[in-house]
C-alpha cells in the first residue's frame, strides 16, 4: 500500500499537465443529462448506459465507462422528492469534487477519480456489475480528511462538521458491507471496500502519520516521567500554601491575591518578583 502511495504521489508530480480540468463538471453534466433522459424514457437511459459485463462481452463496449453518467443518488418517496435528492447530491459532489481538485491540482485528483474508476470496472468484470455509488460517497472521504473542521448544512437546514459527516458515512459503509454479506450479496459487499481502497492508497502517508503521533501522544502520557504541569502547580500550592513568592520582600500570592508576579529572565536562575520589584531588584548572576 504505502509503495503504491508513494508511486502516485511522484507520478503526479512528474506529470503535472496530465488530467482533464474541472473533470466533475462534465461528470455533473452527464449525470444531469441521463436524469432527464430518464425522466422520458422510463429509466431506459440509465438501462443502456450502465454496466454489465454479460452485454460488454456482447459488443456493447461503451457500457465500460458510460455508467460513469448514470446517476445513483436518485432516492425519494415523490417524483419531486427524488429531484430535489439527485440536486442536492449532485450539486454536493460537484462542490467537493472542484474542492479536492483545487487542493489537488487536476492531475491527482484526475488520477484519484480515475483510480476508482478504473477498480470498479474491474470489479464489474469478476462480479458482473458496479455503479459509481460508494466512489462518489469515498470521494466526501477524502475531503472530510482535508477539510475535517469545515462546517456544512446537512439538507440545508442542520449545521454540522465534516468530520462528524464522514463518521456517519463511514457508519453507512459498514452497515452496507455487514448486511451485505449476511444476506450474501457479494457484489454490494465488495463495492464498499474497492471504494475505500481506492481513499487509502492516496491518503496511507496521512493516515499513518496520524496513527503514529496518536500513540506517540498516548506513550507520552502514560510515561510516569511525564510532568503534568497544572497538576505538579496545584500540589505545590497545596503544600506550601502559595504558588507564587516574591523574592525580594517575600509577598506571595496568598498574602495579596490581587498582587501579580513576573519571573526575571536576566536572572541566572527561577527567581520570581511582585510587580513592585520586578524592575526593581539587582540581578542574581
Amino acid at each position: 500500500m504505502k509503495a503504491v502511495s508513494r508511486w502516485l504521489d511522484r507520478f503526479c508530480y512528474d506529470h503535472p499537465n496530465f488530467g482533464v480540468p474541472n473533470l466533475m463538471k462534465y461528470i455533473v453534466i452527464g449525470n444531469v443529462m441521463v436524469y432527464f433522459l430518464d425522466l422520458f424514457s422510463r429509466g431506459y437511459a440509465s438501462w443502456m448506459l450502465s454496466f454489465s459485463s454479460p452485454l460488454i462481452l456482447q459488443g456493447q463496449v461503451w457500457r465500460v465507462l458510460s455508467f460513469v453518467f448514470v446517476p445513483v443518488a436518485t432516492g425519494g418517496a415523490t417524483p419531486l422528492g427524488r429531484a430535489l435528492f439527485f440536486a442536492m447530491t449532485t450539486l454536493f459532489y460537484y462542490y467537493i469534487g472542484n474542492a479536492l481538485e483545487r487542493q489537488w491540482g487536476t492531475t491527482r485528483f484526475t488520477v484519484f477519480y480515475g483510480l476508482g474508476v478504473l477498480l470498479n470496472i474491474i470489479m464489474g468484470f469478476v462480479m458482473g456489475g458496479t455503479s459509481m455509488y460508494y466512489i462518489n460517497m469515498s470521494m466526501f472521504f477524502a475531503f472530510a480528511t482535508l477539510y475535517p473542521e469545515m462546517q456544512v448544512l446537512l439538507f440545508g437546514i442542520l449545521p454540522l462538521k465534516v468530520k462528524w459527516l464522514a463518521w456517519l458515512d463511514a457508519a453507512m459503509f459498514a452497515f452496507d458491507i455487514f448486511f451485505s454479506i449476511f444476506s450474501r450479496q457479494w457484489i454490494t459487499a465488495v463495492l464498499p471496500l474497492v471504494a475505500l481502497l481506492n481513499y487509502f492508497i492516496f491518503f496511507w502517508d496521512d493516515l499513518m502519520t496520524v496513527v503514529r503521533r496518536t500513540s506517540q501522544r498516548a506513550a507520552y502520557r502514560a510515561n510516569p516521567q511525564t510532568i503534568n504541569f497544572k497538576k505538579a502547580q496545584k500540589q505545590v500550592q497545596e503544600r506550601r500554601g502559595y504558588l507564587h513568592k516574591c523574592a525580594v520582600c517575600g509577598i506571595t500570592d496568598a498574602d495579596d491575591p490581587d498582587m501579580e508576579f513576573r519571573y526575571c529572565s536576566k536572572c541566572n536562575g527561577y527567581y520570581c518578583y511582585c510587580m513592585k520589584h520586578i524592575n526593581d531588584h539587582v540581578h542574581v548572576e
